[in-house]
């Protein structure tokens, strides 16, 4: 008898392991594809034609927002979560546009795979304090015009926090652009890399991409990336004018014929994933 339990208990772990094994795969198996689906077009329309049918398939209502900035006109895409009524906004995003060289896999397809399945997740769980609007930004490759026009609507909500994610296709370090790496909501996310064993490097030295829109309009803001912790020295040396002695991948494979998806390894993304989330519902949760 005894050892009949032994066996249904052993069968029973076995199965639910495997069940937390395709739950996670099931995340980077959605990423995966949706980089896949956004990165086979070069036109930015039918880029954004992905990101709508992921949301529909999800109930995310969105809509295209027309902008012109700087002289040159493009489309914004915007969805809303919801929230509790009248709470703060967080405001989550990532550009969708690409250079006319490559298949903008990594830069930017796979950031906006991210901002994503983060927002199938607050939708399928409401944050409690926060109203959630997801936003995927046009002409960043043409200067960040569309999160500069977004910003500079006039009667604008200004975000509790807006939260950016570019570059996040590979490694095994979450880096993350923060103005003060000292805030509890860098500390949340903190313990959760260490419980996920994710790397983990907060900092105000960053490559410039949509977050620089808010900040330059003194309105909060991050940045997240995936990449290896091999790599974030060199990309920041590469920004500043240098030569580092072995050029980092993200500089090899972004603006390149190489940004396809043979260059993806969606291996931390889950952890990632699961670290920014909690992060966030930490932040939410230490705001009420």
């Amino acid at each position: 008898m005894s050892e009949l339990r032994h066996r249904l208990c052993l069968a029973v772990l076995l199965s639910f392991a495997a069940s937390s094994a395709c739950a996670d795969d099931g995340v980077s198996a959605r990423w995966q594809t949706q980089v896949g689906d956004i990165s086979a077009h070069a036109d930015t329309r039918a880029r954004g034609d992905a990101i709508g049918r992921r949301l529909d398939a999800v109930g995310i209502a969105w809509k295209r927002e027309a902008f012109e900035h700087n002289g040159q006109a493009g489309q914004n895409l915007v969805a809303d979560l919801g929230g509790p009524d009248k709470a703060p906004l967080l405001l989550i995003g990532a550009h969708y546009d690409q250079v006319a060289i490559g298949h903008g896999a990594t830069d930017n397809a796979s950031g906006v795979a991210a901002v994503l399945e983060l927002a199938q997740a607050l939708k399928a769980k409401p944050l409690a304090h926060h109203r959630v609007q997801v936003v995927f930004w046009d002409l960043e490759e043409k200067g960040l015009l569309g999160s500069s026009a977004w910003v500079a609507t006039a009667g604008r909500e200004q975000p509790a926090l807006y939260v950016n994610f570019d570059v996040f296709g590979w490694g095994d370090t979450l880096w993350m652009m923060a103005p003060d790496s000292g805030t509890p909501f860098v500390a949340s996310l903190r313990e959760a890399s260490a419980k996920e064993k994710l790397g983990f490097s907060p900092g105000d030295k960053y490559p410039p991409t949509d977050h620089l829109a808010f900040l330059k309009a003194g309105w909060p803001a991050v940045s997240f990336s995936l990449v290896g912790s091999d790599e974030i020295d060199p990309i920041l040396a590469v920004f500043g004018g240098g030569k580092p002695a072995q050029m980092p991948k993200v500089m090899q494979v972004i603006h390149s014929p190489r940004d396809t998806t043979a260059e993806l390894d969606s291996a931390r993304v889950d952890d990632a994933l699961r670290v920014v989330e909690q992060g966030l519902r930490a932040w939410d949760a230490a705001a009420h």
